[in-house]
């Protein structure tokens, strides 16, 4: 189960719940990856709705190596995602909004 109180959110992948979090590395590794300036700027884009399906793996793939999964984006490309693509683009949205605020 997860902890929100630590950034931490659950993506079911393959049937199996993972924890996802992201770290300060990740976070800076998701900066340079997604061509984005700022942090703010690529929560803005989840807020506006433009955000990408690579926005969206790039972040799942972040936090799930936060959370101690020692897989890839290749590997995930091929897993079964809880939701699909809307169920991933929530639980990456949510990822975003843990790690910089504290659940009420």
């Amino acid at each position: 189960m997860s902890n929100p109180y630590t950034g931490e959110v659950t993506l079911r992948v393959d049937g199996q719940p993972r924890i996802c979090k992201l770290t300060l590395g990740a976070l800076a590794e998701l900066e340079a990856l997604l061509d984005a300036d700022t942090l703010v700027e690529l929560v803005a884009r989840f807020e506006r709705g433009a955000f990408s399906s690579r926005d969206v793996l790039a972040l799942l793939v972040a936090g799930l190596r936060g959370g101690g999964w020692d897989g890839d984006a290749a590997a995930l490309l091929t897993s079964d995602i809880e939701g699909g693509p809307v169920g991933a683009a929530k639980v990456a949205a949510e990822l975003l909004a843990r790690s910089f605020a504290v659940p009420e």
